[in-house]
């Protein structure tokens, strides 16, 4: 993995090229944390012995035998997750109590002395197959305290954990993250001891630094989750899921990554009863979601299963709610594709043009000379468009450059700041989300405006870097609508997969179409050939909202579909655009996508594969349509 980040690097740094490339500034993110900065958000999942004593924090003499669901089903919650556009989850595998919910042979605190299954039964397992399964990372959370554990705060522990740590790593596949809690000490019941117990401090008495040197040898893509900061990604500072901007990713001459985390239920990370009325609302998670992704970090959202083993209902439908909501945000970007022209490019070689920040290539990026730290480009729209959301990416994999940056449109004849400048004395804390300045760019900031904007004409202007700006995207993008967030929530609760039996297919490469839509995700439909399509003869009208694509699964990535148009009709000539946008992360985390949009009748739909990874090529492994039967 390292080699090929290098050989990345080597290709972006352009040596056989006619201009340079700039060379990498400051500290820069290693592969596997670029990667997982493009995950944006996933579920965490807290169940164990919390969840039946209305407790968040176990004190370490709970009875294993309180843990009895009886309709626990791992797969149907990694669906919903899955579902609701999330890109994984980490599973709470021991909290605080000591209760390990997997068969450890480090104590006998552990699941084989529950009922469940007769003592046969893993958490762990059934979590990590159900990921593996629909191809869903995967990541586990173990608790640094130990309550229950007799030899916590002495030397022994680390035996203790340490083990933990490798069964985990070694028995369950691959661990995309693990989470280390900052919980380090207290009362607890310590095996009957029943004490206060300090351990210091806690990088010295875990020694982390061999922690992170076990997990980098037993599973190196993993990323670390604290481990006082010796690991790859740290706290956002507070559990309402915001973090605090600007945001810089380098700390002590490290790349360490933020990550937002909140519960979506008011009532607290476990499950408890009568939670059903603090569920958040998905306008909040969109505020949420804005106040961590759209300030350069991650979001990690938690549910958590009832005691019979399954998530509550109210939570799953604010999660679909929400996730429709984001789907429809980020579903087209009316800067795709504009023309853009810059001050400077550098060399004038056309690989760092201005065009590069509407390419829809999230890769590729515009730069000017070494020197120029103060570059501006002026963004032309076909046509006049309304936005309310800016959103920017540098290419991080040269380093974090950008300190402040301003954006204007045009409006009524004159330019109209509608993104002001930030100052460096200016930081932004929880939910202030609306007209925000523009500090820092990092992976990526999107700044919701106060008002939507109409315009056809804006400039970009980088106001402070610390070298010579390298930006990758500039996108325009619309939050829906108080009344379109209403129909978002509620009008897919009865859409389905409609049935593939007795379709008909044309357009490029027909006689592969069918492989699309026959439930084999090593088969597809494939085409060289960008932009491609094909058509989907439904033969009867349905009311169709949306779609989901799977991409292709053979571990290879050229023609990849990556953008994507979606038209309906009803007779075959007249056609309709109803989405288009962006396959996001297919490199790192190529899993099944869903498109969706307002419901509407159709018995034609027409797939545009209008952009691939890797060169010329069209493909899709499997897709399904969404929808009901349509009434006469």
């Amino acid at each position: 993995m390292y080699k090929k980040y290098l050989l990345t690097l080597g290709c972006l740094m352009g040596t056989l090229s006619a201009a340079t490339a700039p060379a990498p500034y400051g500290t820069l993110p290693t592969e596997q944390q670029v990667n997982w900065l493009r995950m944006e958000w996933y579920a965490f999942v807290h169940f164990g012995l919390n969840t039946y004593t209305n407790r968040e924090w176990g004190y370490g003499d709970e009875s294993p035998q309180l843990f009895k669901p009886g309709n626990f089903d791992a797969e149907a919650i990694v669906r919903t997750f899955k579902g609701a556009g999330m890109n994984g989850m980490i599973y709470t595998a021991k909290h605080h109590d000591g209760f390990c919910t997997w068969p450890t042979l480090s104590t006998k605190h552990n699941i084989t002395q529950s009922p469940w299954k007769g003592g046969k039964g893993d958490v762990v397992k059934e979590f990590a197959n159900a990921c593996q399964k629909h191809n869903f990372p995967f990541g586990t959370y173990l608790s640094p305290w130990d309550r229950n554990c007799a030899e916590y705060g002495r030397k022994g522990y680390l035996d203790v954990y340490y083990k933990q740590i490798e069964e985990l790593l070694t028995q369950y596949g691959p661990i995309f993250e693990i989470w280390f809690d900052g919980a380090m000490g207290g009362d607890g019941y310590y095996g009957g001891a029943r004490q206060n117990r300090n351990i210091g401090k806690a990088d010295t008495y875990y020694n982390y630094e061999q922690v992170v040197k076990n997990i980098r040898k037993l599973q190196p893509n993993c990323i670390i989750w604290g481990a006082a900061q010796r690991g790859d990604v740290t706290w956002g500072g507070s559990e309402k899921g915001f973090v605090k901007y600007p945001l810089w990713n380098v700390r002590n001459n490290k790349w360490i990554s933020l990550e937002g985390d909140t519960p979506i239920n008011g009532r607290g990370w476990f499950w408890h009863p009568g939670q059903e009325r603090n569920v958040k609302s998905p306008e909040h998670l969109m505020q949420v979601y804005m106040a961590s992704v759209g300030r350069g970090a991650n979001l990690i959202l938690n549910l958590a299963p009832n005691r019979d083993g399954r998530l509550d209902a109210a939570d799953v439908a604010s999660l679909e709610a929400f996730g429709r909501m984001r789907t429809r945000l980020l579903a087209k970007d009316y800067a795709l594709n504009a023309t853009v022209k810059a001050s400077q490019v550098r060399g004038n070689d056309a690989r760092f043009a201005g065009s590069a920040l509407t390419d829809g290539d999230i890769e590729s990026y515009w730069c000017p000379e070494d020197g120029t730290t103060t570059p501006s480009a002026e963004i032309l729209l076909p046509e006049p468009t309304t936005f309310d959301v800016i959103r920017l990416r540098e290419q991080i994999r040269l380093g974090q450059r950008v300190e402040a940056f301003q954006v204007e449109a045009w409006v009524d004849g004159q330019w109209k700041t509608i993104v002001a400048p930030g100052t460096p004395k200016e930081v932004e804390t929880q939910f202030n989300l609306r007209g925000g300045k523009g500090h820092t760019i990092g992976n990526q900031v999107m700044r919701w405006l106060k008002e939507p904007v109409t315009t056809d004409k804006l400039r970009l202007t980088i106001t402070r870097a610390k070298a010579c700006p390298c930006i990758s995207e500039f996108s325009l993008l619309r939050m829906p609508s108080a009344e379109e967030a209403q129909n978002v929530a509620t009008s897919n609760d009865a859409d389905k997969p409609l049935s593939s039996q007795g379709w008909t297919y044309s357009g490029f490469a027909a006689n592969k179409a069918p492989l699309a839509f026959d439930g084999k995700a090593d088969t597809m439909w494939s085409i060289h050939r960008t932009p491609s399509h094909f058509v989907v003869n439904m033969q009867q009208p349905a009311m169709v909202s949306g779609i989901s694509y799977l991409p292709r699964q053979d571990g290879k990535t050229q023609g990849m579909t990556s953008r994507y148009r979606i038209e309906l009709s009803m007779d075959g000539s007249s056609w309709k655009t109803v989405a288009e946008g962006e396959f996001g992360n297919l490199r790192a985390n190529p899993v099944e996508q869903y498109v969706t949009f307002a419901p509407q009748k159709a018995r034609y739909i027409r797939f545009f594969s209008t952009a691939a990874l890797d060169g010329v090529g069209s493909s899709v492994a499997e897709m399904k349509i969404y929808g009901r039967p349509a009434k006469n």
